[in-house]
């Protein structure tokens, strides 16, 4: 399929004049005359130059690769049909529909962007970290980073000491016995030859401890209510954690919230003075 650049073009830019700054996470400033984003603005939440965007605008440049596309759609905040109808647009085929994708949905993005004085992150079903707020950043560290069967946490638990070091050492026979049960239910929910059996798979391989919890066949251990978090610089943080799930492409968003008047409040909040000094 050929690149329709004037369908393209036009639709980036009527998705850029429907969106406002506020929609998307971003201060509107007082001296605003641009009616949606600017193009800047844009290039910016697509991960790309504003020269590389605005020549998509003007109907020049090279094809976009599905990559850089589905970075665009991501953020335009599109609609899993509106990205499909964008790749298509450019002359390629649009990722399948399903719980391997990562296209976040537009009404999850939101919150998110909303959430600038709470930790919070959306995942994948396996753990896998798509996008987190300022101060989920600050509580964990950025765990968008990671590639391959390493952005699962659940994976990193098995594989790499330092990611325990973030939890309380009473906590840690508990999650590893709650990460192998979930991995298990998930990997016979999606069955052989899926992501969640890959990482089995790998850990088996890998880890001891797993292999010995693996053998158990537990199922059905779910999160405690309170989570505990051990920040170097705050200390621990007793957080409650809520989640908001889209079933259709299984992602979660969750949200830490720290009981008012507690220790964990007062942390939090001294977290996010700290995270903010971190970002300038």
């Amino acid at each position: 399929m050929e690149i329709d650049r004037a369908g393209l073009a036009a639709f980036l830019r009527r998705r850029r004049e429907l969106l406002q700054p506020e929609d998307v996470g971003l201060p509107r400033g007082q001296r605003r005359r641009t009616g949606g984003l600017r193009r800047e603005e844009v290039a910016v939440l697509c991960h790309m130059s504003t020269d590389y965007y605005a020549r998509l605008e003007r109907e020049r440049g090279p094809q976009p690769s599905e990559q850089m596309i589905a970075s665009i759609a991501q953020g335009l905040h599109l609609s899993l049909e509106e990205r499909d109808h964008l790749f298509r647009l450019v002359g390629h085929t649009p990722p399948v529909r399903g719980t391997t994708g990562e296209h976040i949905s537009p009404g999850l993005l939101r919150i998110l962007d909303r959430l600038d004085d709470t930790p919070a992150e959306i995942v994948t079903e396996l753990g896998e970290t798509l996008r987190q707020s300022p101060l989920g950043v600050a509580l964990t560290g950025d765990t968008t980073r990671y590639t391959g069967l390493s952005r699962s946490f659940g994976y990193r638990w098995f594989t790499d000491p330092a990611t325990r070091a973030s939890y309380a050492p009473e906590d840690h026979g508990f999650l590893s016995r709650m990460f192998a049960s979930g991995l298990r239910e998930l990997a016979a929910l999606r069955g052989a030859g899926s992501r969640a059996a890959e990482c089995a798979e790998q850990l088996l391989g890998r880890s001891e401890e797993f292999r010995r919890l693996w053998e158990l066949h537990e199922v059905g251990i779910r999160p405690h209510e309170v989570k505990r978090f051990v920040h170097p610089e705050v200390g621990v943080l007793e957080l409650n954690c809520q989640r908001l799930l889209d079933p259709d492409q299984s992602h979660s968003l969750l949200v830490y919230t720290a009981s008012p008047g507690s220790e964990s409040y007062d942390r939090l909040r001294l977290l996010s003075v700290i995270g903010a000094q971190a970002m300038t």
